[in-house]
């Protein structure tokens, strides 16, 4: 149980990081993103999980979308979190390390 939790926290913090580092190369230069291949490499890592986003919400504008899969990744960080917290107290923390 704990290793699937612990899988999931991964995969969420590092879809997150992926997002944050679109986010931070769109504010530094924002002209030469379609040149760059570190965007291209983050866009291509990040979509498969904009694409069921896309799918829910078809006329939402490509920023609000991230946004979007934003919050819902954090939740599910927060909720993976949790679950570990609870499940670390409940068979000890020493069996957690």
């Amino acid at each position: 149980m704990l290793m699937l939790i612990t899988t999931v926290k991964m995969w969420a913090e590092i879809a997150l990081m992926v997002l944050a580092a679109q986010a931070l190369l769109a504010l530094l230069v924002p002209q030469l993103l379609a040149r760059n291949p570190v965007y291209q490499l983050l866009q291509w890592l990040i979509a498969p999980l904009l694409a069921p986003v896309r799918r829910l919400l078809p006329e939402a504008p490509e920023p609000r979308l991230r946004w979007l899969l934003a919050a819902a990744l954090a939740l599910l960080w927060l909720l993976a979190t949790g679950l570990k917290l609870r499940h670390c107290l409940s068979v000890g923390v020493a069996l957690c390390q």
